[in-house]
């Protein structure tokens, strides 16, 4: 079956990544994207591969990295036909004819003009984390897949058709890291935003944990400050137009409108406060692909907070990356984890703050016994939760949707 699964990167990783690539924008379409899939951002091209033995033609279309999309367009289009870069991804999509689309995005108005353009497609698949966007395709897709359970539980509340599907590891990782400097003893990777479905939780606790722990936080937050008058003042008369553009009707000039102004949907977003202060002498610029997993498995102890939206269950990519590299997982108690892992055995979890801060300095002190946890992690993740064995759950969800929507009635 041919799928094709269309998604967007970070902007600030696109454009690190490039940095880091010195001549590579000027390359080949098929040199960028083995070079910037080389990398492990996200999920990558571990679906490709996992997929390919149960028979899918796969290809991955990252919408928003511009230097990759616009050497596919020289390639493959007439100048005049170039256009912007969902232009480009609409044409991607139309020449390789998929069967079905899994479209890792939320842009509606973007899905709606890709199936106009090929209505062949037989089956066309959402996603999201547990932090649902409030701006989404969900009506338009034929199913919805999501790593978190109080979202599928959401999604079918709605009317939606969901289907659980846990993030997975892809084993080729290890090989690809450096050297390993193991000069770290606790680290957390991740966001800090401050609002609902987001961090304030994991604010808390950090919080507290720095003041215990030598944690040191790898985030992109402490570049975040709040807007100056001026500035808040344009985005809120732009959102407003925007806004009324779309009531009207006029979905496509409003796009439009954005794109002259430099601007997307993402950024139309409300504004988060600044970072907590207390957090900033301790945290470090974000890392994102093969650094971040270096990071990870030099690290004594990775410790992991879910989202604010994961309330009830265990489910982010964080899980099965730290086991991966055999870092020591330390992460909050959720009633569905023991059915991934052995509980202190293969990862450690904690149900407070204060069993956190007393795991994390049992853990430091106790060196044989944390290795000793982080290589059964590893083992457990390699023999159970890589991208090969999602593969089989996936592509039995996706034969079972065709065949439901093949059947009258």
């Amino acid at each position: 079956m041919r799928l094709l699964r269309i998604t967007s990167a970070y902007p600030e990783y696109a454009a690190r990544f490039y940095a880091a690539h010195p001549g590579l924008a000027e390359c080949g379409y098929s040199e960028q994207c083995t070079a910037y899939f080389h990398d492990a951002f996200s999920w990558a091209d571990a679906w490709t591969v996992a997929l390919r033995p149960a028979g899918y033609e796969m290809r991955e279309t990252v919408l928003n990295v511009a230097p990759m999309q616009q050497a596919w367009a020289r390639e493959n289009l007439r100048r005049t036909a170039q256009g912007d870069l969902e232009t480009i991804a609409v044409e991607q999509i139309r020449q390789f004819a998929p069967e079905i689309l899994w479209y890792d995005h939320h842009d509606a108005r973007l899905l709606k003009r890709i199936r106009e353009a090929v209505p062949e497609t037989r089956l066309v698949i959402g996603w999201t984390g547990s932090a649902m966007p409030t701006q989404n395709a969900y009506t338009l897709c034929d199913l919805v897949l999501s790593c978190s359970r109080e979202s599928v539980e959401r999604l079918t509340a709605m009317g939606h058709r969901a289907v659980e599907l846990h993030h997975g590891f892809d084993p080729r990782i290890p090989a690809r890291l450096g050297a390993a400097r193991a000069d770290l003893d606790m680290v957390f990777i991740g966001q800090l935003i401050r609002g609902s479905q987001f961090h304030i939780e994991r604010e808390k606790l950090l919080e507290q944990a720095v003041a215990a722990l030598p944690l040191r936080i790898f985030s992109p937050s402490p570049h975040a400050a709040a807007p100056s008058p001026s500035r808040r003042m344009a985005k809120q008369a732009l959102a407003a137009s925007y806004r009324l553009m779309n009531a009207a009707g006029g979905g496509a000039l409003a796009a439009r409108m954005l794109r002259a102004a430099g601007r997307s949907e993402e950024w139309l977003a409300p504004a988060q406060a600044a970072v907590n202060p207390k957090l900033v002498p301790h945290m470090s610029d974000g890392v994102y692909g093969l650094r971040m997993y270096e990071t990870v498995r030099d690290a004594k102890i990775t410790l992991n907070v879910h989202a604010d939206s994961s309330d009830r269950y265990a489910s982010n990519m964080r899980l099965f990356e730290v086991t991966g590299v055999a870092s020591c997982l330390l992460t909050d108690w959720k009633p569905n984890l023991g059915e991934m892992f052995a509980i202190d055995k293969e990862v450690v979890a904690y149900r407070s703050i204060a069993e956190c801060i007393e795991k994390g300095r049992w853990l430091l002190e106790h060196p044989a016994e944390r290795r000793a946890i982080a290589a059964a992690g590893q083992a457990r993740t390699l023999r159970e939760h890589t991208f090969g064995h999602r593969a089989a759950r996936f592509d039995a969800i996706v034969r079972q949707a065709l065949q439901s929507m093949a059947v009258p009635g």
